[in-house]
């Protein structure tokens, strides 16, 4: 049997230190390395050495009675969730470590929303009680109560495969119905129960959790015994093969290696896999299959159903893709809020700096590299200032490029409040391609969304899916500050074409017109990333946090007071929050917690200081025009936005 077990946690709560003892208790290393030794299996990297904490999610494998272990470790520290969720994805279980000191704490509570938001089964296992400071007993609390909403249960010693202690067997009953008609008529059965512990696990019904020390290898082996009494997988090797992307790498060879969690059936080196959607829809050959244990690995002839896996040969996909028969694809959850724009010297050419950060970009998407030919500059979307040292350091070490960043800015955006219909037309002597496009407002923090209502007569279906991939190709820019459009719907209306002299490129210049002439028509809005928060302080300092969250232009709900204890609920705009934990701290000496989660984005609180300060003219933007052009008796010409419907030939009669 195959299981992936992914090991998750606030950043210092002892994860890597929990893995290293699984793997080595399986005899799957020979010696146990330390985090403060900097010589850890798992992490792989010089920069997670160096820096003592998870960057990359690496795998280490492991056997254990009849089944083998995929066990994932993924980063604690908040500027690398992307690479945590996107791991979270090809999960069959995940195992949240919470610190027997510090408790539940922001990232844990973040991590166990996503993990609910992908449906992945959840144990906990409480660490570090053999510290002074440790109380087992408030963290389970925390557990029951932040978390799991009192459905978590300790697995103690009095659960194995032949034993279940009374409390466990009635707090089982307690979750089903018909188990607890045949508890209280008497009719207890010990494999049912043990089944129905599994299933309910795996269903997310009811969360186990375990404690011990990992330094001091303490429940160690009671978790590996009961952790494989309570799990299982049902993978099917017999249908076509079908997988999905978790990660992408290039090796230090400059191969592009992808990871991929097999789901269905069997693949074997020089297959053809498939993958992406109808549109855009590739096969390409796999050259070869490596099993990763760390950072070394073997090369095999096939993988089947349940295992993860890297392949070579795969060029274009990207973590979150459905390979083989799944064409779906995962939109994660975790977006970066600040960007930053990249500083080299003169002596290093651009194109190179660009190339290099559009295979860092391949790694991680979020990054969202643009060059911006507007201020002729590249810039990237991130997390925190963590992640731009990383990078830094990844740049120097794989390619030799010295490279420092701005300051971190607020990542805007745009949208409009009322449909628009957007016209652009691009006949250049021997080109041809008009689009009509209607758009719409979406929902808040929707996206882009696209359908085609154009009748194949006017526009067949490969120009109306090139129309398509244009819409979705890039950001495209808002008017206000040049900053990405979002939340909204675009309807492909009309269109034409021309047999002889429409060729590539034609409707990605029709599209960007339209696009830019309906938003030129409306009253355009910027947008901000909005947090949500949780401020926890004594009684003493709740008048102070009131009046901040209100100078800093929040919200919150009534304070909710226990004895001297105070927890304020709110929402406020990313730029006037990110900084405020130092300031809280401070002024609590020490006592004040916060917890600050992205929430989505919200008019800006200042639009027109921030429209001030970006000071972007719309007309100077050599990427972006509303103007189209026309051809006529063999002479283009150039028509202005506000004239453009009076020439637009699929609303001539």
């Amino acid at each position: 049997m195959y299981k992936t077990i992914g090991i998750l946690a606030h950043v210092d709560a002892g994860k890597t230190t929990f893995a290293e003892q699984l793997l080595y208790h399986t005899n799957s290393i020979r010696s146990r390395g330390r985090v403060d030794h900097k010589n850890s299996f798992l992490d792989c990297h010089s920069i997670e050495r160096e820096r003592g904490i998870t960057i990359f999610s690496d795998q280490g494998i492991f056997e254990y009675n009849n089944s083998t272990y995929y066990l994932i470790d993924t980063p604690g520290h908040i500027d690398f969730s992307q690479e945590m969720e996107r791991t979270i994805n090809i999960l069959d279980y995940a195992v949240i470590i919470v610190s027997a000191v510090d408790g539940v704490q922001a990232h844990t509570e973040k991590v166990f929303t996503l993990l609910k938001k992908y449906n992945i089964p959840t144990l906990f296992f409480i660490n570090k009680t053999d510290r002074e400071n440790a109380d087992i007993n408030k963290v389970f609390d925390e557990i029951s109560l932040k978390l799991t909403k009192n459905n978590s249960f300790v697995l103690d010693d009095n659960f194995d495969e032949n034993k279940i202690s009374e409390d466990l067997i009635e707090f089982i009953a307690d979750k089903d119905e018909k188990l607890l008609e045949r508890y209280l008529e008497g009719n207890y059965n010990k494999e049912l129960w043990i089944q129905s512990i599994k299933n309910m696990i795996k269903n997310r019904v009811i969360f186990p959790v375990f404690k011990g020390s990992a330094l001091y290898d303490d429940g160690i082996d009671e978790f590996l015994y009961k952790l494989d009494i309570i799990t299982y997988t049902n993978y099917i090797k017999e249908e076509n093969f079908s997988g999905r992307i978790y990660k992408v790498r290039y090796d230090d060879k400059g191969k592009r290696i992808t990871y991929i969690k097999a789901l269905k059936g069997k693949l074997k080196v020089k297959d053809d896999l498939s993958y992406g959607d109808k549109s855009n829809d590739f096969c390409e050959k796999i050259n070869e299959i490596r099993i990763y244990n760390g950072e070394k690995f073997k090369t095999v002839d096939e993988v089947s159903a349940g295992e993860v896996f890297a392949a070579v040969g795969i060029s274009k996909g990207l973590a979150g893709d459905g390979v083989g028969t799944l064409k779906d694809r995962v939109n994660f959850n975790t977006t970066p809020t600040l960007k930053s724009k990249v500083i080299f010297g003169k002596e290093v050419n651009y194109k190179d700096v660009l190339k290099y950060f559009k295979i860092l970009e391949e790694e991680d998407p979020t990054l969202n590299v643009v060059w911006d030919e507007y201020h002729k500059e590249i810039n990237i979307n991130i997390m925190g200032t963590i992640q731009l040292e990383v990078l830094k350091k990844i740049l120097e070490d794989r390619f030799k490029v010295i490279i420092e960043f701005g300051p971190c800015e607020i990542l805007y955006k745009e949208t409009i409040n009322e449909s628009v219909l957007g016209y652009g037309h691009f006949e250049p002597l021997g080109h041809y391609g008009e689009v009509s496009l209607k758009i719409e407002p979406g929902d808040r923090n929707s996206g882009i969304s696209f359908e085609s209502k154009c009748h194949v007569d006017n526009l067949d279906i490969g120009s109306q899916n090139l129309v398509k991939t244009h819409i979705f190709e890039k950001d495209h820019k808002g008017i206000l500050t040049g900053s990405p459009i979002t939340d909204l719907k675009i309807t492909l209306l009309d269109g034409r074409y021309h047999k002889k002299h429409t060729s590539g490129g034609d409707f990605r210049e029709a599209t960007y017109r339209a696009l830019r002439q309906g938003l030129e028509k409306v009253k355009n809005k910027l947008l901000e990333p909005y947090y949500n928060f949780k401020i926890e302080v004594q009684s003493d300092y709740i008048g102070r946090v009131l009046s901040d969250i209100q100078k800093l232009n929040g919200t919150f709900n009534p304070p909710q007071i226990n004895e001297n204890n105070c927890i304020v609920i709110g929402r406020g705009p990313v730029a006037t929050f990110m900084n405020y934990s130092v300031e809280l701290i401070s002024f609590t000496k020490g006592k004040g917690i916060i917890t600050l989660n992205f929430d989505g984005y919200e008019y800006c609180h200042n639009e027109s200081e921030i429209i001030e300060r970006f000071n972007y003219d719309k007309n100077k933007d050599s990427e972006y025009t509303s103007k189209s052009i026309f051809c006529s008796k063999g002479q283009s010409y150039t028509v202005d936005a506000d004239k453009v419907e009076d020439y637009i030939h699929c609303l001539r009669k």
